[in-house]
């Protein structure tokens, strides 16, 4: 043993709290690398999702009704209250189903077409179930406020758009504030309900767009969110912390939320093909002052932030490709489910991909223009 062994075993027997705060230094070190390896658990595979428009397809072709470009599903939402999925077909409109995806019946009545450009093309009012927006790409666009059993048709401006903010604080949504596809960053700001647009700002940085009232809009140039309480006229910094996420979401509570990140070094132009860190901001004054809540996200999370039973419960989609989410308002945040990495990549933030959350049943959903509409049921 030698004459340093035979001295700390001596010293060991003389003095028990030795050994007993090795133990608990033992315990504790192990006890870390479990939440260590809780923590970093891998996402549910992606062959863990299920394919739920292929028989709305194949039912529309002995139909003879031919989607449009590209041909497949093309966006997807779902009501937090009721679990109803709204599925967008690509030049065919939304179908809803009340049995988590295994049947499907058209719902808009002709009033919704086109597709989901963008992770934000359908935006809802989370404090109030059923309402929400369908500002689609190629075709016609509508507003519902009773979870698409009637529709309010928005007018069409050509191409249409990539999204639009509502005023959710009213019971009936007069003031709308959107991104025209494709015409250089163009604005445009709707106060009657969308029944006429008229062109806003116009930036080719970077942009968002929030509504917070019938005369208070949100937007961001360059870095950090502009604010505007005179419907767009003038415009001031309401604060540093730039939004990733295109849209303000009202969530359960009423607050907005965004997902964002830090201000950038001074002179610093940021990249929106390359985020950095990304975590939940929250303003419960309608946009007047932000707040950081909790900690980044795993990796940069551009997309929602979608909600479950309250406002504690977050979901979000990583640039990897990942859902993730949090049951404690941002602070921490836990992997769920990978996206296939064939047709649904996620490099360009918050385009394309569509992603929903349904509390009542666990169920995940997510699609892509033109490729199948999936869902993952947790449990199963």
């Amino acid at each position: 043993m030698g004459f340093r062994g035979a001295l700390r075993k001596r010293t060991e027997s003389r003095v028990p709290g030795i050994n007993v705060m090795r133990n608990l230094s033992r315990l504790i070190a192990g006890s870390l690398a479990l939440v260590t390896f809780v923590a970093r658990a891998e996402p549910a595979p992606a062959s863990a999702w299920v394919n739920i428009s292929d028989p709305v397809l194949e039912k529309l072709t002995a139909e003879g009704k031919k989607p449009a470009w590209p041909f497949a599903s093309a966006g997807v939402h779902v009501d937090r209250a009721s679990g109803d999925v709204f599925m967008v077909i690509s030049g065919q409109g939304l179908f809803r189903s009340s049995d988590k995806g295994k049947t499907f019946a058209r719902c808009d009545g002709g009033a919704v077409g086109g597709r989901c450009e963008t992770g934000y093309a359908i935006a809802v009012d989370y404090a109030r179930p059923g309402r929400f927006v369908c500002a689609m790409l190629d075709g016609k666009c509508a507003l519902t406020l009773d979870n698409g059993k009637t529709w309010r048709p928005l007018k069409d401006v050509g191409r249409n758009w990539d999204y639009v903010a509502v005023d959710w604080t009213a019971e009936e949504p007069q003031t709308l504030f959107g991104m025209h596809h494709e015409s250089g960053g163009q604005l445009m700001h709707s106060t009657d309900g969308g029944k006429s647009w008229a062109k806003s700002e116009k930036h080719k940085e970077f942009s968002a767009v929030g509504v917070a009232g019938a005369d208070t809009l949100m937007t961001v140039k360059l870095d950090g969110i502009q604010r505007s309480t005179d419907g767009g006229k003038t415009w001031a910094e309401a604060s540093k912390f730039t939004p990733l996420g295109r849209l303000a979401v009202t969530g359960p509570d009423g607050a907005l939320y965004w997902m964002a990140r830090d201000p950038l070094l001074p002179g610093a132009v940021p990249d929106p093909k390359n985020p950095p860190g990304t975590f939940l901001i929250v303003s419960k004054d309608k946009g007047a002052t932000w707040a950081k809540q909790g900690e980044k996200t795993p990796a940069p999370s551009p997309w929602g932030p979608y909600f479950g039973k309250d406002e504690k419960h977050v979901v979000t989609l990583t640039k990897k490709g990942v859902i993730i989410e949090s049951r404690d308002a941002g602070q921490t945040w836990t992997d769920v489910i990978q996206l296939p990495a064939k047709g649904y990549e996620t490099s360009n933030p918050g385009w394309f991909v569509n992603v929903a959350y349904d509390p009542t049943g666990d169920v995940f959903y997510a699609s892509r223009m033109g490729q199948p509409c999936l869902k993952y049921e947790r449990g199963k």
